[in-house]
């Protein structure tokens, strides 16, 4: 193999997803602006708008049957007794404790490294739910991303077929718009004025959006 065909690192790889023409179009039908008549938009669209979203502070520190329901937007389901015991059970009692102490309000770009890292309250609400039966990590990673929109990605087969499997996606990203004084992150902002979606449409999502759309139209066997 020459070096000419090596992967590229994962920085560029999202870099490229987002410099992609193609990303305003993406987000605007993704998001249903401007439809053709018969046109309507993605569910995921309604991922961090339904209920008011699942970060308003009523209800930033718990698990609620409208959050159940927006990841299914996303196209994944929470079991049952799952669901149920995040509703009224031990499960939700230990979720809330570790919410409490993931900050609420910030984005990603803006947060130390350790809130994000190995141990950190939001690792450790990630591995209970990966611990329980039925529930993988993209399901983790949707109900964190519910909860805290601006801190933690949402993150699928798609994305990772798109960009790589970095040791810790978080971490990965969170370098990666940190870089050239947040260049990437500022481009992402961009994206989301142009595209002429509202600010409840995080950072975080214009870039999940913008590299799940365009991954999937190639037609990749991930989606």
């Amino acid at each position: 193999m020459s070096s000419g065909d090596l992967p590229q690192p994962f920085p560029e790889r999202l870099r490229a997803f987002i410099s992609n023409s193609q990303a305003v179009v993406d987000l605007r039908r993704y998001f249903g602006i401007d439809l053709p008549p018969g046109g309507v938009p993605f569910t995921g669209s309604r991922f961090e708008h339904l209920a008011g979203g699942g970060n308003r502070p009523e209800v930033a520190d718990r698990f609620t049957a409208e959050d159940l329901v927006a990841v299914q937007t996303l196209s994944v389901t929470v079991p049952v007794l799952v669901a149920l015991d995040l509703l009224e059970g031990r499960l939700g009692a230990q979720l809330s404790g570790l919410l409490q102490a993931i900050p609420w309000g910030i984005d990603m770009v803006d947060a130390e490294a350790d809130i994000l890292a190995e141990g950190s309250p939001a690792d450790q609400a990630w591995h209970l739910l990966c611990a329980q039966h039925g529930v993988n990590w993209v399901i983790a990673g949707k109900l964190l991303a519910r909860k805290r929109p601006q801190l933690l990605p949402v993150y699928d087969r798609v994305v990772r077929c798109a960009v790589g499997r970095p040791p810790s996606f978080w971490l990965a990203l969170h370098t990666a718009l940190r870089e050239d004084d947040a260049a990437l992150h500022r481009r992402l902002l961009e994206l989301r004025q142009v595209a002429g979606l509202p600010e409840t449409v995080s950072a975080l999502r214009v870039c999940d959006v913008a590299v799940w759309m365009n991954h999937r139209a190639l037609g990749h066997a991930c989606a």
